[in-house]
């Protein structure tokens, strides 16, 4: 993983002088994600930039890469797993690639398929590629969104780059606050692409290729996961095991140790498991949370996983005095800000990890295609709830309501409060709903208009397929993804998705429903999977997820921070009120009400308001 960045002039006279600081500028911005070499080249009218991790080929990949005879520049943030089988097929063209490292492959495809050539790429990656000969720059991003790429379209120039920090730093004119993305950040939690907080900056979405020539951008979805009903297969598991076998000795074929992220669930569980089969001999290490409290922690499953494996485990804990600091420093790393609090834990873990390996197997993914959150089982007895008398729905919300607040992981009264919240929506607002950092009727109290609420599903989509692709497409592609990325190469740490390869997500949405959500059970089929490889009671426990003890630190040791940050007038200048955000933390004070996760938003929002007005 890597960092890049350029700067294109398509209309006017190009100062190459004043191109090359700008693009200088962001390749320091962008530091973090690469300390093993640098690079900034280019002609007349485009400079590129690099800051390079080195995984594959790792001596001799020096970016930017240009094509000798034509121009044609390009530069890479990511890997390109199956480079070895597309050098073959280059080379049977008379295109032999001279670099070790996996990218080399792109100028060579470009020059033979054109556009098209991201088709035929697999991998985690964001890219840009210029050819003078036509004055045309194309910007492209992986099928899931793995890896990040802003751009932006102003006074004749398009800048680019792998974080909104860099392009901040790159310019002498500022981008202002994008007031209503940031409004639309307070409900979701995270941006979803090609919205940014600033005006004129836009995100490359998931699966986007992006052409920009003085005629204007032209986008093209190259990619989009299609849910497809064909006929039964006669030995699916086996195929699956082999899918997904070949995915991780993909993404673990580097030239650097490598280690695996386990928090003793299923799914960093596989993952971690089937690295340890495709890997028998080599010493393999994984890195997990451990939190004081007692109903967050899962340090003990990740222990008992690894000593089964014979991997050394090596536990994090998390103390609410690392947050401060650690959330301001990533926020000036990335640039923007993020809803998750589990975005400083894992920033810790990616931190203690990089102490020893260079690239982290991880288990993103996972839930988004095979089902695996409740809110999927949730919908559907929605459903049958919104169909109950108006006057007996409200009256067990009034008694929903009038549970205790509890700061134990996801108790009964936390599900059964967001379960009766949004009855008269449709299954896809509802769902949203559900998932949101801060509730519309917040929001409203804050002062912001909550945003419009999401589509309904197409004909031809069934309501858990509908929900599966809005996950993967926005709370996993510019939420989960984006905590991952920004978290990780804080400290040039490469995390690693097989679940996200592209033969096992397109595997995935073969599966029919009853293969991924059956009554209460999610993940059905890829649960029956991993019994190869795991014990029932592993595979079988109860689903935790990643979360932090965020409301009773809220109350005690955060507290003073806490209200000092949302007290802050940079606030009220984006239009949420300071008052109405006090009166929240006071409510929590008293337990009256959880308003951890708005709070948080409040929170981290302040936070690059802060950065923005010193940057």
């Amino acid at each position: 993983m890597c960092g890049i960045s350029g700067l294109v002039q398509l209309e006017g006279a190009a100062d190459t002088s004043a191109m090359r600081r700008s693009v200088e500028a962001m390749v320091q911005a962008l530091a973090h994600r690469g300390p093993d070499d640098s690079g900034v080249a280019g002609d007349g009218s485009a400079v590129f930039g690099m800051a390079r991790l080195a995984i594959r080929g790792c001596h001799d990949g020096k970016q930017p890469m240009a094509d000798a005879e034509t121009g044609v520049m390009m530069v890479c943030n990511g890997e390109i797993d199956n480079h070895a089988e597309l050098r073959g097929w280059l080379a049977e063209r008379g295109r032999a690639v001279e670099h070790a490292t996996d990218v080399a492959v792109i100028p060579g495809l470009y020059l033979e398929l054109g556009d098209a050539f991201v088709e035929r790429l697999v991998g985690a990656f964001a890219l840009a590629v210029w050819d003078p000969r036509q004055g045309r720059l194309l910007l492209a991003r992986d099928r899931a969104g793995e890896r990040p790429l802003f751009y932006a379209c102003r006074g004749g120039q398009v800048s680019f780059a792998s974080q909104a920090a860099a392009l901040v730093a790159g310019s002498a004119v500022p981008y202002p606050v994008d007031r209503s993305s940031v409004h639309a950040f307070l409900k979701a939690g995270y941006f979803e692409a090609p919205s940014s907080p600033f005006e004129g900056m836009r995100k490359v979405l998931p699966g986007e290729r992006i052409a920009i020539d003085v005629k204007g951008v032209e986008s093209t979805r190259y990619w989009r996961l299609n849910f497809t009903r064909g006929p039964a297969r006669k030995n699916p598991q086996d195929e699956f095991d082999a899918v997904f076998r070949e995915a991780v000795r993909r993404q673990s074929e580097v030239e650097v140790d490598f280690g695996a992220f386990l928090s003793g669930g299923v799914d960093s569980s596989l993952v971690t498991a089937v690295m340890r089969s495709v890997h028998p001999d080599r010493k393999l290490k994984a890195f997990g949370l451990r939190f004081s409290e007692g109903s967050y922690d899962e340090g003990e499953y990740a222990a008992r996983v690894a000593d089964m494996l014979g991997v050394d485990y090596t536990p994090v804990w998390v103390r609410p005095e690392d947050f401060p600091g650690t959330l301001a420093d990533l926020v000036r790393q990335s640039g923007e800000p993020l809803a998750d609090p589990a975005w400083v834990p894992t920033a810790l873990l990616a931190r203690r990890a990089s102490d020893e390996v260079r690239v982290a197997l991880v288990g993103e993914g996972a839930d988004e295609l095979f089902g695996g959150y409740p809110t999927y089982f949730g919908a559907r007895l929605a459903e049958r709830y919104s169909r109950l008398p108006g006057g007996l729905r409200a009256l067990i919300r009034k008694a929903v309501e009038a549970w205790p607040v509890s700061d134990k992981k996801v108790t009964v009264s936390f599900l059964l409060k967001r379960f009766v919240q949004g009855d008269e929506l449709d299954f896809l607002a509802r769902h949203v709903l559900w998932t949101s950092s801060i509730s519309p009727a917040l929001l409203r109290r804050l002062g912001v208009t909550p945003p419009d609420v999401a589509r309904v599903a197409g004909p031809r989509e069934t309501m858990l397929d509908r929900l599966q692709l809005h996950d993967l497409e926005t709370s996993l592609a510019e939420g989960l993804l984006t905590k991952a990325d920004r978290a990780s190469m804080r400290s040039a740490l490469e995390l690693r998705a097989p679940f996200l390869d592209k033969d096992v997500i397109e595997f995935a949405a073969t599966l029919p429903e009853r293969d991924r959500v059956q009554g209460l059970e999610t993940k059905v089929f890829l649960k029956r999977m991993a019994l190869r490889y795991l014990p029932k009671d592993i595979v079988y426990r109860k689903k935790r997820g990643l979360s932090v003890p965020l409301s009773a630190w809220l109350r005690g040791p955060l507290h003073d921070w806490a209200e000092a940050r949302i007290s802050s007038p940079r606030l009220e200048e984006i239009g949420i009120g300071t008052a109405a955000a006090r009166a929240l933390l006071r409510e929590h004070d008293r337990r009256t009400a959880d308003h951890a996760r708005a709070l948080w938003t409040l929170i981290v929002v302040s936070e690059w308001l802060e950065w923005k007005a010193g940057a």
